[in-house]
């Protein structure tokens, strides 16, 4: 099991299971008698479609009117049914696709509010009726569903109840199974089709949620690179390396070394390589991933407020992102070569830690003058974007981190930030980002403030001043040999206070199906 490695720091400590078990979702053709049943509810010009809903339910419209039932986009009523089972209406809003995310999100919730959690808390399970022996709920798609209607709801459905506890043993989703009726006549194939593969990015988004709400006295690099590695074991074609910190220091690995050289539990490097689906892999496109890795993140000796640091566990969500995506690409076999590399490390003080005024030289040779031992990741990720160019060869390079605090000013909670040294590569970003629900927006990459990160003492200057996410950008470019590459900043949207659409308090595992999507995108 990937989360029984050991905890160095903490050996009693009770470890997480990883990964946590998400809820199936399938198309049917046939709508089951008997099984708990939830159907969407339009609203249309103001006016709820309640005859369409009471339906398909089997009850009568004024018992929807007396529960209140409005069509709003995320509203759920649960509805008594017949023979003391129980269903629900589901607000779907005007129907634009990305209403069937919130609708979805909040359906699954609202089932887990009606049963209760693991622990025989809430309502009597029996509400739902005989059914909740196979632990099935159906839902009725409308006439003419699309494939990003499909997508949507299977995001909200599989992830909207995701719930990482650290137990002894597994937390199970309260609903097994989810299943799409199709309307008759529909291609159900293809529905079926589209859904499987939401489900794979809502499983690189809940393996990414996963690693980074796993608890810092649990996630050392050791522990975060073996558990990674060891969920590569049942994927086929996926191959995992972890490098420890002797190897890091014989190959030169000066910023990895420098951040993790505070803290008692050493540096990793994680490469997972994927060399796509085809036979022959001569017209493969390569790409390079890589995520940020901080374990924690005290800010070193220019450190953190302690307002909200516990948070920091989550400073890997870009590695995190990357893992999962990987998973991911692999189980859909995507005809692309795709390595990934995550370099981890724990920024913490004590007296081997890093110093502002250090001067550090990277893997590829460039040396770095150190004013904000807080702005580590930039460290990190410019030996991995060093090792990438020379050792691997990419035709592009795509990065992710919780990099800055000025994106969250920037752009705020929910979307993140693109920067590209290519257009296209950057927009193409950004689209596969809209078609697995992700929001990014395209930010500057101002060849104003280029001379800005060249360094006095050093090659480069590490927190240069100036506009602080383009200025850790521009330092990043240093390290990507002119290769087309795009840096995204997930500061923002990589955790959550509460619930929202699919996404759950904690960890969001942003960026993760965006990756997915955008490697799948590079098929055509």
């Amino acid at each position: 099991m990937p989360g029984s490695a050991p905890a160095a720091s903490n050996p009693e400590a009770v470890l997480p299971v990883i990964p946590t078990a998400l809820v199936e979702v399938d198309v049917v053709e046939r709508w089951g008698e008997g099984i708990p049943a939830a159907v969407p509810v339009a609203d249309i010009d103001g006016e709820p479609d309640l005859e369409t809903a009471a339906e398909n339910l089997g009850v009568d419209t004024a018992t929807l009117r007396a529960l209140d039932v409005s069509g709003k986009a995320g509203e759920v009523r649960a509805v008594p049914l017949s023979e003391g089972r129980l269903g629900w209406a589901v607000g779907i809003g005007d129907g634009e696709p990305f209403r069937w995310r919130t609708a979805g999100g909040e359906l699954a919730r609202a089932i887990r509010a009606r049963i209760g959690d693991s622990d025989g808390e809430g309502a009597d399970p029996r509400d739902l009726g005989e059914a909740l022996d196979v632990e099935y709920v159906q839902f009725r798609l409308p006439s003419g569903a699309t494939s990003e209607l499909v997508s949507a709801l299977t995001l909200g459905v599989a992830l909207g109840e995701y719930h990482f506890r650290v137990s002894a043993r597994p937390t199970p989703p309260r609903v097994r199974k989810v299943l799409l009726v199709a309307q008759p006549g529909e291609d159900v194939t293809r529905l079926r089709e589209t859904a499987r593969r939401a489900r794979e990015w809502a499983s690189a988004t809940s393996v990414a949620r996963d690693l980074a709400n796993a608890p810092s006295n649990v996630k050392s690099p050791a522990w975060l690179a073996d558990t990674a590695a060891a969920m590569t074991g049942s994927v086929t074609g996926l191959n995992a390396r972890v490098r420890d910190e002797k190897w890091l220091a014989g190959q030169g690995f000066g910023g990895v070394l420098a951040v993790g050289g505070g803290s008692s539990r050493p540096p990793r490097l994680l490469e997972l390589t994927w060399q796509g689906s085809g036979d022959d892999d001569s017209g493969t496109r390569h790409v390079v991933l890589v995520g940020k890795g901080i374990t924690f993140d005290t800010g070193g000796i220019s450190l953190k407020p302690a307002e909200g640091m516990e948070m920091m566990r989550t400073d890997m969500a870009g590695g995190g992102a990357v893992i999962g995506a990987m998973l991911a690409i692999a189980r859909l076999e995507l005809p692309v070569r795709v390595t990934a590399l995550v370099p981890m490390a724990e920024n913490h003080v004590s007296g081997s830690a890093y110093r502002p005024g250090d001067v550090v030289r990277h893997y590829d040779g460039t040396t770095t003058e150190v004013a904000n031992t807080d702005a580590e990741g930039r460290m990190v990720m410019a030996d991995a974007l060093g090792y990438a160019v020379r050792n691997h060869e990419p035709d592009l390079i795509v990065d992710v981190a919780t990099l800055t605090g000025a994106m969250k000013v920037a752009l705020g909670l929910r979307t993140g930030g693109v920067f590209s040294s290519d257009e296209k590569l950057g927009e193409r970003v950004r689209d596969a980002g809209r078609r697995a629900g992700e929001n990014w927006w395209p930010m500057p990459l101002s060849e104003d403030h280029a001379t800005d990160v060249r360094g006095t003492t050093a090659d480069v200057k590490q927190a240069a001043q100036g506009p602080g996410a383009l200025m850790a950008a521009l330092f990043l470019r240093e390290f990507t040999g002119e290769l087309p590459w795009a840096h995204l900043d997930i500061a923002g949207p990589a955790r959550a206070d509460k619930p929202y659409d699919e996404v759950v308090a904690g960890a969001t595992g942003f960026a993760a199906r965006t990756l997915v999507e955008f490697v799948a995108g590079l098929e055509e």
